[in-house]
């Protein structure tokens, strides 16, 4: 087999790993092999430096995990709908976390109105977002501050997606516990932080329409 530098590297710290993992919890993966349980779907950002599972302190099987550009949710994207429908209707999870991350460079893209190729057709309701609170942005000292609150209002916006799509309507509707959280993390200190309430039901949705959900004209 042709080695492969960076690669190889990659692969004997699997074996490190798994090697272990097993030696100090015998069994650790022929127990994972049998059954998938998350309690817990994760919609985050692609970006390398978040990493899901290690940053809410959970095993492998704990976190069913979908991650993108940006962490966005679009009624055209197949991808996060079969995963979104997956982790609702057969994994059964109880909790829908919609992360973003401070100094997220789709974001700044967006804001910056930067052209990216495809990735720039991805990122367009981003720039939705930013035009629609335009107002709000352009007040704050500087770009970092800007490109933070417009993380903080995608995260928003994504966790009302969330709550319209029909696959969340539906499970609300015939009694599923199911509750969609909206959270920012952040770079330089590691530390997560709650946006707003948890939406658990449609109750719950209707009644924070006219609050963080809704603030702007999405």
């Amino acid at each position: 087999m042709t080695k492969v530098p960076g690669i190889d590297r990659l692969l004997a710290n699997n074996r490190s790993w798994a090697e272990e993992t097993e030696r100090t919890r015998p069994g650790f993966f022929a127990h994972l092999a049998q059954q998938q349980t998350p309690g817990y779907l994760w919609i985050g950002c692609a970006d390398s430096r978040v990493p899901a599972n290690e940053i809410v302190g959970l095993e492998p099987g704990e976190l069913f995990v979908h991650r993108n550009v940006a962490n966005l949710i679009q009624n055209a994207d197949l991808n996060a709908l079969s995963v979104l429908q997956f982790a609702v209707d057969v994994l059964k999870v109880k909790h829908i976390i919609v992360c973003g991350h401070y100094g997220c460079s789709g974001v700044r893209a967006a804001l910056h109105d930067m052209r990216l190729g495809v990735a720039e057709h991805w990122i367009r309701p981003v720039r939705d977002i930013c035009e629609c609170h335009r107002h709000e942005l352009d007040m704050l000292p500087t770009e970092t501050a800007r490109v933070n609150r417009l993380c903080e209002l995608n995260v928003m916006q994504q966790v009302r997606n969330v709550c319209r799509n029909p696959i969340i309507q539906d499970a609300w509707r015939r009694g599923q516990k199911l509750a969609v959280h909206s959270w920012v993390y952040g770079l330089e200190d590691g530390l997560v932080r709650p946006l707003g309430p948890t939406v658990a039901g449609v109750k719950s949705f209707d009644e924070l329409g006219a609050s963080y959900l809704m603030r702007g004209a999405f």
